[in-house]
């Protein structure tokens, strides 16, 4: 294993990796990290913060952007048209966000608001809860009434990525549909000023609005993503490489180009370890993705754990909530998104048979 060296370009094709299980075991790894605060309240670290500056959740995240900007760059480019490309998206983001709304809204808020039921579906913030978490433009992580006694007075906490994650999406669109993807040089070269910008942060934050702060920080491991797909032929994946790769991040650590080199480390690490050989663990591919489902179940469940049988320490809030949090991501996948994502693959074929083509590749 540790000798263990390929050409990205020639795996990356079909479905003989780890994506499932990593996507799984990040989902999983946000849940634990969101524990601590849920458990001991707001500002909460948890402990691996302290030791490298960033906590299990925020390496988690950078795992799913850079995951998702190599999916959606190379879904863009299969996809037999832009209007196969949106349903595609929209089928994966939002028919999953509806229904965990749903349940966080019309179980969970009544049964726990101190309004009692009638006054809390009265109340005008219940109808605000879904309207704006399923625009994705300003997220509401509270319901009226709803764990306001608890040391993480919010029953939402997770879902505040996906507005990035749909922005991420426009902007694969946008290059796309420009040609950026055949012009690759000028892309890397704009990408290479991208992650230098990191440098001028202390400037640049002081004048832009967080929420664009955030999306500039979030854009970065899923462009980092996208590149590795249209380079894919070129990226040579071996253990010392991301020996090097994880040097430099120790090295950079405390400095503004700390947070990219800390991506560029995850993202090869990630790869590389998707496509180390491994029949047993490819097994895992058949089960299902659930990683979606737990990452927009899990925080509301936490914070039912700690409202059902009081204060906890945070091993035990994982111990209670993973395994519900598991049901309700294996009936999201079987019973929501995997039909959406037929759907969308139904449309893509009926199109494709209508002759609606584009391609970014001549």
């Amino acid at each position: 294993m540790l000798s263990y060296h390929i050409v990205l370009g020639d795996v990356c094709s079909g479905r003989n990796n780890h994506f499932n299980l990593i996507r799984f075991v990040a989902a999983y790894a946000v849940l634990v990290s969101h524990a601590w605060p849920i458990s001991r309240g707001v500002g909460t670290d948890e402990p691996l913060t302290s030791l490298i500056g960033y906590s299990l959740g925020e390496i988690a995240v950078i795992i799913f952007f850079s995951l998702s900007g190599f999916l959606i760059t190379k879904s863009f480019e299969q996809r037999a048209s832009i209007r196969s490309f949106l349903i595609a998206r929209f089928a994966r983001l939002f028919p999953g966000l509806a229904v965990s709304l749903v349940f966080v809204g019309f179980i969970i808020g009544p049964l726990t608001s101190e309004l009692g039921m009638w006054n809390y579906l009265q109340d005008r913030e219940t109808a605000t809860f879904f309207l704006r978490n399923l625009t994705l433009i300003q997220s509401q992580f509270t319901l009226p009434g709803v764990f306001e006694d608890l040391p993480y007075p919010a029953i939402e906490g997770s879902i505040w990525t996906l507005g990035h994650e749909a922005a991420c999406y426009g902007l694969v669109l946008v290059l796309g549909v420009a040609g950026a993807f055949r012009k690759r040089i000028s892309l890397s070269i704009m990408l290479t000023f991208y992650a230098l910008s990191w440098i001028f942060l202390p400037v640049i934050e002081v004048y832009v609005h967080s929420k664009l702060l955030q999306t500039y920080a979030l854009a970065l491991p899923f462009l980092v993503g996208a590149a590795f797909w249209l380079w894919r032929n070129v990226i040579f994946l071996s253990l010392p490489i991301a020996v090097l790769f994880w040097s430099a991040f120790v090295l950079g650590n405390g400095t503004t180009l700390a947070y990219p080199a800390l991506v560029l480390a995850l993202t090869y690490t990630l790869f590389w370890l998707a496509h180390l050989p491994g029949k047993f663990m490819l097994n895992f591919n058949r089960s299902g993705d659930y990683s979606y489902g737990i990452y927009v179940y899990a925080f509301p469940i936490q914070g039912l754990v700690i409202w059902l049988w009081g204060p906890m320490p945070p091993t035990i809030n994982i111990a209670y909530a993973a395994p519900v949090t598991l049901i309700c991501a294996i009936l999201s996948w079987h019973y929501v998104e995997k039909p959406a994502l037929l759907f969308a693959r139904a449309c893509k074929g009926s199109q494709a048979l209508n002759g609606l083509h584009y391609r970014s590749n001549p």
